[in-house]
């Protein structure tokens, strides 16, 4: 089990990339959208953050409001997944549950709480 952590900080305004393996990858299965999770989980000491998204293995997106892991086709009318070019413009396209399930590829987190040591440190030795 592995996973692409994107982790963003909007303070600095830098992200950083980062691949999490074995047990800590373990730990985010079942997590959802919105929810925030402590950095120790993820060998980040003192930090919290935030799921903000992320993508599966094939590049579909998950989605917010599609509640599960499983990939499905909805209809949108808005972003994400879809960028309409008209006014009431919608489309129905394949997009990934809200949930962190094995077929997750990347998970997009942003920094709410930092720790004592900045996320530059800590990414050498994660």
């Amino acid at each position: 089990m592995s996973f692409k952590l994107v982790i963003s900080d909007p303070e600095t305004a830098n992200s950083f990339q980062i691949d999490l393996t074995g047990a800590k990858a373990n730990r985010l299965i079942g997590k959802r959208i919105g929810e925030t999770l402590e950095g120790d989980l993820i060998g980040f000491p003192g930090y919290e953050f935030s799921i903000r998204g992320g993508s599966d293995k094939a590049g579909f997106p998950m989605h917010r409001s599609f509640h599960g892991g499983a990939r499905k086709r909805i209809l949108l009318k808005g972003p994400i997944g879809f960028h309409p070019t008209r006014p009431g413009q919608r489309k129905r396209k394949s997009v990934r549950g809200n949930m962190i399930s094995e077929d997750i590829a990347q998970i997009n987190l942003k920094t709410i709480k930092k720790g004592e040591k900045p996320l530059e440190e800590l990414i050498g030795k994660v």
